[in-house]
């Protein structure tokens, strides 16, 4: 792996770890962690030597918007690409901005979930 895609996917690790609440197993694959709250996925992130990616639930305009700004960033990898982003390494892909699309993530399934899940 390349230190760009390590460093993408360990900053996307921490930040999810980081939150409330948040589980983490491999139920599709030994390639992919994939992080949950209140059983819902927010994030998927590949072992993936050639695709050193994660993937993020994201709010269809604010993901046309980043899919515009960056080249790296593109529509969702197996995923409803309307709601989901995958990241690669790449300009402009920093450590904020993975902290962020990670958050934006889990405020998304958070904000979705029955009170009666959450609380």
């Amino acid at each position: 792996m390349s230190a760009a895609g390590d460093r993408l996917q360990d900053t996307a690790r921490k930040a999810a770890l980081a939150l409330p609440d948040v589980s983490r197993g491999r139920p599709f694959t030994p390639g992919l962690d994939v992080y949950k709250v209140a059983d819902k996925v927010f994030l998927i992130v590949t072992d993936d030597p050639d695709e050193q990616i994660i993937t993020v639930k994201c709010e269809p305009e604010y993901a046309r918007a980043l899919k515009r700004g960056y080249a790296s960033i593109t529509p969702g990898r197996y995923l409803d690409k309307r709601h989901w982003i995958s990241l690669g390494p790449g300009r402009g892909i920093t450590k904020q901005l993975t902290n962020d699309a990670v958050e934006h993530s889990y405020d998304l399934v958070v904000d979705s979930l029955p009170k009666s899940e959450w609380l």
